[in-house]
């Protein structure tokens, strides 16, 4: 798995079918120890919300 260092944080990034994905985690790291409380603060915000349903409409269609 390769690493990127962003704000002296290193991040995960792993590439599977030609995609590359970030490790959430390791990023909320960068502001805490608690990575879960980050994470589950970010999951529950509106516009997080709003981003991963038109994610989701954009990315597999036939589920809208």
């Amino acid at each position: 798995m390769a690493k990127i260092k962003v704000l002296n944080s290193e991040i995960s990034v792993l590439k599977l079918n030609e995609v590359d994905y970030i490790s959430i985690t390791d990023i909320a790291k960068h502001k805490t120890d608690d990575s879960s409380a980050v994470i589950g603060n970010w999951m529950r915000n509106r516009n997080t919300i709003d981003f991963l349903g038109l994610w989701e409409t954009l990315q597999r269609p036939e589920n809208g």
